[in-house]
Order: structure tokens, then sequence, then C-alpha cells
């Protein structure tokens, strides 16, 4: 049987030839159990190598296009479906150019100041831990060292007295809630702030548990009244309104979880950076961890990008869950696990959280100077006491839409905080993030919202 096949010199002939023979057959231009030329036979008419003509059959065997007999050769194989050729997609036009407004003030809360990060420290340490035997798999709750520094962290700044084994290692607060609702099972009920972290809501979603929201006040949020499982919260700067949970309230709250055995993960996320008022005790601190599962990150005094977060158990817990989880390693560089662990048992963490805490200390300052100086007295700020975002409560003449579209209008962005809700808002608010921003960036960008949200 002779096979039309033309060779091109831009693929490998091997390729080439497989390719060839496969529409060929898929077209059904030979039959069922057809016999092909022999590999020295076709080699000789193309003008190639056997071994070439070889590893073309092969895969076409491999694939199921053809069979071989012994010493007989190579066959057409049958197949019963009609083949479908691919369907032509005409090319998209580049024609038509979708114009947005261009954004170069961006106030997103998760953003930092990445202009004062310690680069050259960073890199020193990078450079000691970058070593062959440093390359291999970690363990999956995370390195001793890193482990014993942050136990010995939590201890110096949130008063939360734990040994090593308690604390465990993290890619980010999501991957730690996704550990807590496989290990704790379908079954539980949890309770989260309403309005809370969007992306934690996500997580009790996605895992197929029984979810209720549970509302806040100026206080923090409120004793739940349903029965829960667990109760995820964010007491040292509620998210998103910032309110800082009252020292009875937390009492309060130990209080409920004790007499209903249900356990607290308390999201500190924001602790670090309070600027208003006495350091109040976190929920940890004052329960010793006996019904609190305490979270942390440092994607807000280092950078995102490193994606380090930890998770600290009630000791009663992590027996059971060290066994539930031993067959997953973590997502965490050990590397960049060993470095931070040097970061912080040097000192040099306390160094630049304290560089950090002043930057964005006047940054806040700058920001709700320029509000109250270049909008009225009707839009109000909340939330200031903590944290790298405020809430702005708007007068009622603009919506939290209208807001974010007249801020885009002049290249500003900002965010809502309806997104947090489950249910409808009851005020009109956006969040406004500082952290990435400069002095100047935040003056510019208050004035541009006046231009059009003032104009009224």
């Amino acid at each position: 049987m002779e096979i039309s096949i033309n060779l091109q010199s831009d693929s490998p002939m091997y390729s080439q030839i497989y390719e060839q023979i496969k529409k060929t057959i898929i077209t059904k231009k030979i039959a069922s159990h057809s016999k092909l030329p022999s590999k020295r036979n076709l080699a000789l008419d193309l003008n190639v190598s056997v071994h070439t003509v070889k590893e073309a059959y092969e895969q076409l065997n491999a694939e199921g296009f053809i069979y071989s007999k012994e010493r007989a050769g190579y066959f057409v194989a049958p197949f019963e479906f009609e083949w479908q050729p691919p369907i032509k997609v005409a090319p998209l036009s580049t024609t038509v150019e979708i114009k947005h407004p261009k954004v170069d003030i961006d106030f997103q809360n998760g953003h930092i100041d990445t202009t004062s990060f310690p680069y050259a420290i960073w890199r020193k340490l990078y450079n000691k831990h970058f070593r062959p035997e440093n390359l291999i798999n970690n363990t999956g709750q995370g390195e001793p060292s890193l482990r014993f520094a942050i136990a010995d962290y939590v201890q110096r700044s949130r008063g939360v007295q734990c040994e090593p084994s308690q604390v465990f290692i993290y890619g980010g607060t999501q991957h730690q809630l996704q550990a807590l609702c496989y290990f704790f099972g379908p079954s539980i009920s949890v309770g989260i702030e309403e309005p809370g972290f969007k992306r934690a809501r996500a997580i009790f979603s996605q895992s197929c548990l029984h979810t209720y929201g549970i509302e806040v006040d100026e206080f923090g949020v409120k004793i739940p009244t349903k029965k829960l499982n667990l109760l995820y919260t964010t007491p040292a700067h509620q998210f998103p309104l910032g309110m800082v949970m009252s020292v009875k309230r937390r009492a309060s709250l130990l209080k409920w979880a004790s007499a209903e055995n249900a356990y607290i993960i308390e999201d500190d996320y924001d602790s670090e950076y309070r600027f208003k008022g006495l350091p109040i005790p976190s929920l940890a601190q004052m329960d010793q961890l006996q019904h609190v599962i305490y979270f942390g990150t440092f994607s807000k005094t280092l950078v995102p990008s490193i994606r380090i977060s930890y998770m600290i158990l009630p000791s009663k817990l992590v027996s059971s869950f060290s066994n539930f989880y031993q067959e997953q390693k973590t997502v965490v560089s050990k590397i960049d696990q060993l470095l931070l662990a040097d970061f912080i048992s040097q000192g040099l963490f306390d160094k630049h959280l304290s560089k950090m805490r002043t930057l964005y200390r006047k940054k806040q300052q700058a920001l709700i100077a320029a509000i109250k100086t270049h909008l009225s007295d009707k839009f109000e700020i909340i939330g200031e006491k903590a944290g790298l975002h405020i809430i702005l409560k708007l007068p009622d003449y603009i919506s939290e839409e209208e807001a974010i579209e007249k801020a885009i209008s002049v290249g500003v962005q900002i965010y809502p905080s309806s997104n947090s809700y489950v249910g409808p808002p009851t005020q009109q608010m956006v969040i406004i993030g500082y952290g990435g921003l400069t002095f100047e960036e935040i003056e510019e960008g208050i004035l541009r919202l006046k231009k059009v949200w003032c104009q009224f």
C-alpha cells in the first residue's frame, strides 16, 4: 500500500509522518485492517531513517490508530465512531479596543508599602539558606525553627502562651480555613460576622458547611443565639467595618464558647497596626487557647506575596489534627520559612514592624486630614483605630455604586463594602485602604474625589 506523505522542514520528520498517517486513518481514506508499508520501505520512499518511521508507527500504535502482528507488520485499527474534524474558529478581531478609564491611584485595602521592605536584609538571609540541603520537601506542619519563632513572637506581642507543637504553617488564611473545614467535617455549623470577610465565607460555602451570619454592632460580633460549632471573627479590627471588639464583649464571647463547647476562630490579621488607645488583649490570650483557634499572617507586616500565615490550635486538638493532616505537605517554601525564622529570631521583624507602625500611622493621619479638609462633614470616617483601611460612610445623595463609578472616572479606585454582606447593607459605605500609596497620592486621590463627589 502506498501512502501519500509530504514532508516539510518546519517540524520533526517522525511527527509529520505520524500526523499525516493519523489524518489518513481518521478520515477513512484507508480501510480498517489494511496493512501499512513496512518501516524499511516507507523509510526508503521518504528518504528518512528506519528509526524515524519506527517512532511514528510506535506513537500511532500507542494511541490505538494502528496495531501490529508479529512478523506481519502494522495494520489500521478499526474504530466505530465518526471522527469530527476540528472546528475552525474565526480569529478575534483586534481592531475593536475597549477603553477603560486609567486608574493611577488605587486605595486597595490589601496593598502595603513595598518601598519600605528590607530588601537587602531579606536577600542576605535568602542567600544564606539557598543551599542544597534546603531544597527538599517540607514537613506538613512547618519548619520547627519558624514554629518556635512564631510561638515566641505571639507570646511577646499578644500574650498567647503556646508550644511550637501547636503552631501550623500555611500559605494564607483561606488554606487554614480549608484545613479546619476538612478536619471538623461537613456536619458542623459555622457562624461568620455579618458583614464579614467574604473570602472566609466562600471557603465555608465551598466546604458545604451550614453557615450563619452573626450581626456586628459597635462592640464587635454579637453573642450567637444559634447552636454553632465554630465562630469566625476578626476582633482586633473587624473586617470591613473596622471596630475593635470591646473587652466586655470578648469575655462574653469566651463564656459562650465554653458553655456551648464551641471553638472561636480568631483572625488577628491586623492586630499589629493599632493606632488609638491601649492594646486590647486577644481572645487567645484571655482564653489561653482553650476554645480559641488563633490565626496570624505576615501579609500585612511584610508583603502579601511571601504567602506565609500560621494557625495555633488548642493543645487538646493538636494530636487529632496532626493525625488527620499527616499526609499533607505545606505549600510554603522551606527556604522562605527558614529565612523568616531568622528574621524573627534576630529581632529584625520587631524592628521592621516598629518602623511600619510609624509610617502607616502617618499615612492614616494624612488620609483622615485630607478627607476632613476636602470632603464635607457629611462623609463620616469609621474604623480608624487600627488596620490599613478605613470605612467612609457616604451622604444620602450618593450611593456606593455611584461613588465608585465617579471615582474611576477621575482615575481613582475605591472599593465597595456591600460585597461583605449576605443581605442588603444598612448604609452606603466604601472601603479606602492607604498602605500602598504615597503621601502625595493620598492627598491627590482625595482631591480628585472631591471634584466628583461634592459637585451636588
